[in-house]
């Protein structure tokens, strides 16, 4: 059987964008496990936004259309978080998109 060794010392990843790799808001602590790839191409990155914000918008189109919702405070606000969670992963997701879409600031040559 092998030995089990401790992970290494948690180390942050430097500030995006300095880092390739942007944390999802919805991380649920310091440590973060999900990221946005800022140079993946374009069309990716809007198709994974869409993704994430038409799912949602599906779900609340169809609660709209009920009549009457009958259910647990507690229960709603877990579908609320549910929500919140796609659509602000859809958000960071179009953040990439808009930061990579910017013009740069061009740099001055000096004659």
């Amino acid at each position: 059987m092998r030995a089990l060794h401790p992970d290494p010392p948690y180390k942050k990843p430097p500030p995006y964008p300095e880092n390739r790799f942007k944390p999802l808001t919805s991380n649920c602590d310091d440590m973060p496990t999900l990221f946005v790839d800022t140079q993946a191409p374009l069309d990716v990155l809007i198709g994974a936004a869409k993704y994430r914000i038409a799912a949602v918008t599906q779900v609340l189109e169809n609660l709209a259309m009920r009549g009457t919702i009958e259910c647990e405070s507690f229960i709603l606000s877990d579908f609320a978080l549910l929500c919140a969670i796609s659509l602000r992963d859809g958000c960071d997701v179009l953040e990439v998109v808009e930061r990579r879409l910017r013009p740069q600031p061009q740099a001055v040559l000096v004659a």
